[in-house]
């Protein structure tokens, strides 16, 4: 075992590679009090870049005065966008899809809910309303060729509805896929899931006509479950992980919410599991400790603090 890198021993039946999609510079710095410079934010992605991460998740293209924090996605997204990696946005309605096509942008993301309380809370409209507004944005984006992802949230549990039914979930993934949506993120957005529950619901969308390979997961870590899913999740066959650098993150609409899975604890597990990612963990872990001393604080990841303990 070489210092900072895991033994690998692989265990039967899992992928041999996972795709890491980095949600940090968009989902993690979305949730800070304070506005992180835009230098920063592009210094930020680039590390992440350098670090072997091929799809980093960069800004959203939502109106400042719902996310103040991402209002310079226009000057923050053509300092990124040459980087030879993927640099997807989030894109809310047509308005936002309109402005990331004018800068070039080749793969967008909705965001939708499982459930009628967090659409109403976080789009301002019912499930059925917030689909429809995401169908002419989908039909759109795949007419000009590019990738299109479709973000679920609540797919577990709603801190006002409680538990979502695997029904209920199966039913809006559906009909993403239905509109067009080549991915999809499955959401633990409050950190409820557990693995069984994780596997039951792939199953459920497998039988719904949702093929794995089209599935990712985002899981956030509440109550200390993120790798134990991510793991119930590979096992299943799923090849694409969220995750976000240093554990950033939460949601701005979900105050129960707490951080993302960091990307430093899934690498050390993959590459234990013999997984291959293509990422340095030592520039990964470096690039998370850099921007926890521009935030102010220590980075919440584990494997971030015991790397960073031993240099």
């Amino acid at each position: 075992m070489t210092a900072g890198l895991p033994m690998a021993i692989p265990a039967p039946g899992l992928p041999a590679r996972v795709r890491i999609h980095e949600v940090g510079p968009r989902d993690g710095l979305q949730n800070e009090s304070a506005t992180v410079p835009t230098e920063v934010k592009a210094e930020f992605v680039r590390r992440l870049a350098e670090a072997g991460l091929g799809t980093v998740e960069a800004t959203s293209f939502v109106h400042p005065k719902w996310v103040p924090q991402l209002a310079d996605a226009e000057d923050l997204f053509p300092r990124v966008r040459g980087l030879g990696v993927r640099v997807p946005v989030l894109v809310p309605n047509e308005r936002g899809l309109d402005r990331a096509l004018a800068l070039g942008a080749r793969e967008v993301a909705v965001f939708a809910s499982a459930t009628e309380s967090f659409a109403r809370a976080n789009l301002n409209r019912t499930v059925d309303e917030s689909l429809a507004m995401f169908a002419p944005v989908v039909s759109r984006a795949k007419a000009e060729g590019l990738a299109v992802r479709g973000y679920v949230s609540m797919c577990f549990g709603d801190p006002w509805e409680g538990p979502v039914p695997v029904e209920q979930v199966t039913g809006v993934c559906r009909r993403l896929a239905d509109l067009g949506c080549d991915e999809l993120s499955l959401g633990d957005t409050i950190g409820v899931a557990t693995p069984g529950h994780v596997k039951a619901l792939l199953a459920g969308l497998n039988g719904a006509g949702v093929p794995t390979s089209a599935l990712a997961v985002h899981f956030h870590d509440t109550y200390g479950q993120a790798l134990a899913n991510t793991y119930a999740a590979l096992e299943h066959g799923v090849t694409t992980v969220d995750a976000s650098a240093g554990g950033l993150g939460g949601c701005p609409y979900a105050k129960s919410a707490t951080g993302n899975l960091a990307t430093e604890d899934l690498v050390w597990m993959l590459h234990g599991l013999g997984i291959e990612t293509g990422v340095d963990l030592g520039r990964l872990t470096a690039t998370s400790v850099w921007l926890a001393e521009r935030l102010g604080r220590p980075s919440p990841s584990r494997t971030v603090r015991a790397l960073s303990h031993k240099e």
